[in-house]
């Protein structure tokens, strides 16, 4: 009887233990069967014949609820059947004007609204496909997106007509066919389509006419940023469109959340993330053509949105906001995104309520990520089981200065120690496969990288820095081109962003490295804005870096904007700012310069220019 008493008071107070000396286990373990159930679908789908697509899924989920609202867009609403209709008549149309096929790429320039929903799902009915175009660029790095994916037919919203038309030459001289998404008449090298799409049938399609699609197929190209340079056309196969979709799955959501997409759906986070991940779920979506703070808090009221995503700076712009009575009148329980700094997310949640944040890890072309199923505030995911058996990645020692692996004397990479900081490589495998850049083969293989631990092996090079802890937590720490070494230091730009927003002047910060002729690495500068109302504090800011940074690390130049250069996903664009540097006879904005003697930042004029570069004042 003892024995019996002993064991159930044992069992009773396991859980307590666990809680206290594995506090992440049950987590870990909803995480594990939740993620191994995803994984056993997409097994499944693979085996599968025909191919069970996302196509086929929004099929199912017409035929399970048809009358169940899909979006809301600016006041109106559609049905799952409202949009199964819509997508057969421009798949229809597209077939009869167009002859689209089975294969043909086909490239969007729309903006976020209904028709860019149910203009995709037509095309993927065809096998048709689809290169979502960034509706915000124009001229020279337009006509590089649409080249490089090797679409025959532009289709553009009407009132995206004017960037179609200032490339409209170049596009005629290759034999593009360009749709205009509008009920005008059609001029030479554009047609108008809508009347053709009104008119055609919205009988479903028959599914031989994608008979040869299947899970390694391209269903997608989704352009890099474009931070560092013009954009990349990754390929995206049907079987990462299946994996991206699981995320609302993992993070919790299910058919009856209410999911709030205003990021870009040309971005693979507003699309494969928000719209493809609402279609596997079954849940509804609400539409916003894009990102807006003050109108944010009042669309969840209005909808009852449960779920949101973000990325970059959204989550602080939202911080930002004047504080509200009705700050935590809301139902939002998820949000799902990447790339918030640690204070903001304390902030965040302190003020909008208890907020599961799901901040991941991933690139759209690569071949690894994670997600922080947890709450731990500033992780971007955890090693638990799956990813150690089904995730073949490492990180390795790198060279910040020479921008390489470090190698030992056979020429292998070195792994990282827990806590170091490494540059994460994901192993190249049939399960775990690297596709690349349509129409770039010097940037494909420039991502490729050979002999890591073994003589012949093949990883993914993610070009970013991370950090794993002791408690199995992984952290992103910097972008490899953002890090820059000075006094043969490492400089994380990241760390020193977020040490100069908590400057009461400063409102936003861009760190990056500028090279000083004479001098070995690159030396910090920043450019900033400041907030309303504020002039830049030259004692204080000084102060708060001494305070946290060492003297390597803190940016010596100070460049003053009224606004920072944004992608359109919010990320900030550096390269214009290192080529400018700090001559101020090339930069009109207010610089300061770093006294270390007077312990301020003082204006930066030609005289000390001068000085600096003839090495009169010393760096």
């Amino acid at each position: 009887m003892l024995i019996w008493f002993t064991l159930l008071a044992g069992l009773a107070l396991l859980p307590l233990l666990l809680r206290t000396f594995k506090p992440y286990f049950f987590q870990d373990c909803a995480y594990v069967f939740h993620a191994l159930g995803f994984g056993i679908r997409l097994i499944k789908y693979k085996r599968t014949s025909p191919f069970y697509s996302i196509v086929d899924c929004f099929l199912d989920a017409v035929r399970k609820h048809p009358h169940k609202t899909f979006v809301h867009f600016e006041g109106k609403t559609f049905t799952y059947s409202d949009v199964e209709r819509e997508s057969n008549k421009v798949a229809n149309a597209l077939r009869s004007v167009a002859a689209l096929k089975e294969g043909d790429t086909v490239a969007l320039f729309i903006g976020n609204e209904p028709c860019f929903i149910w203009t995709w799902l037509g095309l993927a009915k065809l096998g048709c496909p689809a290169a979502l175009l960034n509706f915000n660029i124009r001229s020279r790095s337009l006509l590089h997106c649409f080249s490089c994916c090797g679409a025959n037919v532009l289709i553009a919203a009407a009132d995206l007509r004017d960037a179609v038309e200032e490339i409209l030459p170049a596009l005629k001289e290759k034999g593009i066919t360009v749709y205009l998404l509008s009920d005008e008449h059609s001029t030479d090298g554009i047609q108008s389509i809508n009347q053709k799409i009104a008119e055609a049938s919205d009988k479903p399609l028959s599914p031989s006419l994608r008979s040869n699609v299947n899970i390694k197929t391209t269903a997608l190209y989704i352009y890099t940023s474009g931070t560092t340079g013009l954009p990349k056309a990754a390929y995206v196969t049907h079987e990462k469109v299946w994996a991206a979709s699981f995320i609302q799955g993992v993070s919790g959501l299910t058919s009856g959340d209410i999911f709030y997409i205003n990021l870009p759906l040309y971005h693979s986070a507003g699309f494969l993330i928000g719209l493809v991940g609402s279609i596997e779920r079954g849940n509804t979506v609400v539409l916003r053509r894009k990102f807006s703070a003050s109108q944010f808090w009042d669309d969840c009221r209005k909808y009852n949105i449960t779920g949101m995503q973000y990325i970059g700076e959204t989550l602080r712009y939202l911080c930002n906001t004047p504080k509200n009575e009705k700050d935590r009148d809301h139902k939002v329980r998820i949000a799902i995104g990447n790339g918030v700094r640690a204070d903001v997310w304390k902030e965040f949640i302190n003020r909008f309520g208890h907020i599961h944040v799901r901040e991941l890890y991933a690139a759209t072309e690569g071949n690894v990520g994670f997600i922080n199923y947890t709450d731990k505030v500033g992780a971007v995911g955890r090693l638990n089981i799956l990813s150690k058996i089904f995730l073949p990645f490492a990180l390795i020692k790198f060279d910040v200065e020479k921008e390489e692996p470090v190698r030992n004397s056979q020429g292998l990479c070195i792994p990282a120690q827990r806590g170091e900081v490494g540059l994460l490589v994901g192993k190249i495998t049939k399960r775990t496969p690297f596709v690349g850049y349509a129409g770039n083969k010097q940037q494909t293989e420039k991502k490729r990288l050979g002999d890591v631990f073994v003589k012949g092996d093949l990883y993914f090079n993610s070009g970013d820095l991370l950090r794993i802890d002791h408690n199995n937590f992984i952290y992103f720490q910097d972008r490899v081109g953002d890090t820059f070494r000075w006094k043969g230091e490492n400089v994380a730009t990241t760390e020193v962003g977020d040490i100069l927003t908590t400057v009461d002047c400063i409102e936003e910060a861009n760190v990056y490295g500028v090279k000083v002729e004479g001098h070995e690495g690159r030396i910090g500068m920043a450019a900033v804005t400041l907030r309303e109302g504020r002039e830049f504090d030259c004692v204080t800011s000084f102060s708060v870096l001494a305070n946290y940074l060492p003297v390597y690390a803190r940016p010596r130049f100070i460049r003053i904007q009224n606004s920072l250069e944004m992608t359109g996903t919010f990320k900030m664009k550096k390269v214009q700012l290192v080529e400018d540097g700090f001559d101020p006879t090339r930069i009109q904005d207010q610089l300061y310069f770093l006294d270390l003697t007077q312990k301020k930042y003082i204006p930066l004029t030609q005289e000390i220019f001068n000085s600096i570069m003839s090495h009169d004042i010393k760096l």
